[in-house]
Order: structure tokens, then sequence, then C-alpha cells
């Protein structure tokens, strides 16, 4: 069996947006390398969705648990 990648932990900017992902297997994805594997379905717990502004977004599954929401993951450098 084939088991996904997750994401363990982001970057943000300085306005707290997300910016750069770091998976389970230690590699680090810029935001646009990260929306391209999630639209592969090689990330598991997260999809894309299109925002407001017609632009593509990376969010956490809907599964009622805050604490793995993308914005609760630690940060690192």
């Amino acid at each position: 069996m084939n088991t996904r990648e997750t994401f363990i932990a982001v970057q943000k900017n300085g306005d707290g947006d997300l910016t750069a992902f770091k998976t389970s297997s230690g590699r680090v994805l810029d935001y646009e390398q990260a929306l391209q594997e999630v639209k592969a379905g090689a990330i598991g717990g997260v999809n894309v969705f299109k925002g407001r502004d017609g632009e593509m977004y990376i969010r956490g599954d809907a599964d009622g648990d805050p604490s793995n929401n993308l914005d609760a993951l630690p940060r690192f450098e």
C-alpha cells in the first residue's frame, strides 16, 4: 500500500499566510509545489479549493479536529 505524505510543519510570511510546507518525509515544498502535489493526490489530509478571488488554496480536510488544521502545525525555519 502506498502511504501518502502529510504536512508536518509550515512556514508563514509576516501576514500569517502559509508560504511553505515540510512533509512527513522531510521534503520542503514552496506553496506552488505543494499545491501541485496536493492536486495530484500525493499529500494526504489536505485538499485544494478555489477562493473568492479565483486563486487556488490548500486547506486541511474538514474532519472536525482543529488541532490538525494547517495553521495549527508547528513552524520550521
